[in-house]
């Protein structure tokens, strides 16, 4: 677990390169809040595309969304959903 200053009221997991936001789910438990993303000088970062090309971002920071750093967020968010159940 960890937590993002930028997101108080979530708590993070993170598993390798990968973390993402997780919030409480009414009835109990917990959901992903948004996207999982690569982590970028231990933050939360966001997939976007430009021109074409997808980049994860952190503030000014960027890294190129390579076919490996894509598989392996999608790796981590299958996991997480499936440790998290339906709902």
């Amino acid at each position: 677990m960890m937590s993002f200053t930028l997101y108080p009221n979530c708590v993070g997991v993170r598993k390798g390169n990968c973390a993402a936001l997780l919030s409480p789910r009414e009835g109990g438990g917990m959901r992903v809040v948004g996207a999982p993303g690569f982590l970028i000088d231990g933050q939360l970062s966001v997939r976007v595309t430009r021109l074409g090309q997808e980049f994860y971002v952190w503030k000014k920071k960027e890294l190129p969304a390579t076919p490996g750093r894509m598989a392996e967020v999608e790796e981590f968010r299958k996991e997480l959903l499936s440790l998290l159940g339906p709902g």
